[in-house]
């Protein structure tokens, strides 16, 4: 409840602290991008708004196996609850905004897609590495959208940080990659 701070006492509660009391109510050791690897699922915060009287957190919620996804939003919802309850007035409301899932539950469906995005990789002179990306991807939305779509390396270095960089060498085999795979498919069809 927000309230004139001059008359405060006993009345006020802080949405922006309750938002920082819900970030340290999470686990430290597990359960975060920082803390996990491989196919471990995660839950990550990526934004926090507010002002006194009303404040929102964002997360990222993923796993590789789609079944635990509810079960990572169930244990985040208790954490905010278990929070929200030690003050009286304060109110919270949870809602899921379906973002990424893993795109394997769809190219299990069409195989010929990973074959090809191999095949045109190897007729670029690569080495195909296949490995999980632990985030989310254009490939996968598309996936999900109807268009089953593997993801194809574009080069890129220090992901999402400050200092991401591509190399231009690393760009015109991605280009290459891609002309390849069209005419494999135009081949195949």
């Amino acid at each position: 409840m927000s309230i004139h701070p001059g008359y405060a006492k006993g009345k006020l509660v802080n949405a922006i602290k309750l938002a920082g009391e819900i970030l340290a109510a999470l686990p430290k050791a597990e359960w975060s991008p920082e803390t996990t690897d491989g196919q471990e699922g995660f839950v990550h915060p990526v934004s926090v708004n507010g002002i006194a009287e009303k404040a929102s957190v964002g997360f990222i919620v993923r796993d590789f196996k789609t079944a635990m996804l509810q079960l990572h939003h169930d244990r985040l919802k208790k954490i905010a609850e278990a929070v929200i309850a030690q003050y009286p007035g304060a109110a919270m409301e949870y809602t899921i905004h379906e973002q990424y899932r893993n795109m394997k539950d769809i190219l299990v469906q069409h195989p010929q897609v990973v074959q090809y995005a191999a095949e045109a990789i190897e007729r670029a002179g690569l080495r195909v590495k296949k490995e999980s990306i632990r985030g989310g991807t254009d490939g996968s939305r598309l996936s999900y959208m109807g268009l089953p779509c593997p993801n194809v390396f574009t080069g890129m270095q220090n992901i999402h940080s400050k200092l991401e960089w591509v190399g231009v060498k690393d760009m015109e085999k991605a280009v290459e990659t891609l002309v390849h795979l069209a005419s494999i498919w135009e081949e195949k069809a």
